[in-house]
């Protein structure tokens, strides 16, 4: 039986924040991601996290590009993990990062990462133990994809009360159902209901009419445009949806929330340059005016 379909009108208001709030209030966001590379990737989820609401984001990456993200950054916090000359996370670093996972409200994981099989021993073993929400994206999903998906089941099981989103495009998706893309382009509806089932999380379907469904309820999202089409947007998404959880939204919310006001950011920012020029940059210039825009509706 397919989720009940969600009606547009339906999206879910904004967290509400009180007069006096500080800025450890409006949630503790850790971004992990990054390699040598990739350095903007973590780098655009951590602004789109701050644009989104978030009180405090932490950037952890490998200590060689450490220099480089703290540079790009002027309000997050940054960490260096790993060894000076490492390029990418190791196995090592799971406790150091285990301590990052106990500051924070929520982990965004993934943007920028590599699939080496240092990093996706790391991966999985602090979604293992990590108790707090999380966004996995990326490579954080390449890491349970071709037929693993199921130890995401098995460490929500050991942790019922903890709200996981993952973000796969249409390939993250086939390989986390160990099946072709061409098989979840044909029934979007499906792949993201059977990932839900399979992984007891809530699972953002990427791509023209992205999908969230958490297994019982899905939401079709009626914004955002083919200039979206470019490489980091999936970074600012992961982030923006952390940064809504980050202040206390229920993960099947923030989602729907998020990817309407991620592809309403993009839409204006199409007004504004045109399809064509489009940049994940754009769409975190261009929150303010969407976060405006949903206060107005």
């Amino acid at each position: 039986m397919r989720p009940q379909l969600i009606p547009y009108a339906e999206i879910p208001n904004l967290p509400a924040r009180e007069h006096d709030a500080n800025k450890g209030d409006c949630g503790r966001i850790a971004v992990i991601g990054g390699s040598r590379g990739m350095a903007g990737a973590p780098c655009l989820a951590a602004k789109a996290a701050y644009r989104s609401g978030a009180g405090l984001v932490l950037v952890a990456v490998p200590k060689s590009i450490w220099d480089v993200v703290a540079s790009k950054l002027d309000e997050a916090q940054t960490r260096g993990v790993g060894g000076d000359s490492a390029q990418f996370f190791q196995e090592s670093d799971v406790n150091e990062l285990k301590k990052i996972c106990e500051w924070a409200d929520v982990l965004v994981m993934g943007p920028g990462m590599t699939q080496s099989a240092e990093t996706v021993k790391a991966v999985q073993k602090i979604v293992e133990s990590c108790e707090c929400p999380m966004v996995l994206d990326a490579d954080a999903l390449n890491a349970f994809g071709r037929g693993r998906a199921e130890l995401i089941f098995a460490s929500q099981k050991k942790n019922t009360r903890r709200e996981v989103v993952l973000t796969p495009h249409p390939g993250e998706m086939a390989r986390l159902l160990n099946m072709s893309t061409a098989d979840v382009q044909s029934d979007r509806p499906q792949a993201a209901l059977a990932c839900a089932d399979l992984t007891s999380a809530v699972v953002v379907l990427k791509g023209a009419g992205t999908l969230v469904c958490d297994g019982k309820y899905i939401f079709l999202n009626r914004t955002g445009n083919p200039g979206m089409a470019t490489g980091g947007t999936g970074d600012v998404l992961s982030g923006v949806i952390g940064g809504l959880m980050g202040q206390g939204m229920p993960a099947f919310e923030a989602a729907c929330l998020g990817v309407h006001l991620h592809g309403l950011a993009g839409d204006i920012a199409a007004e504004k340059r045109g399809m064509w020029s489009l940049i994940a940059g754009d769409l975190i210039d261009e929150l303010p005016a969407a976060f405006l825009r949903r206060v107005g509706t």
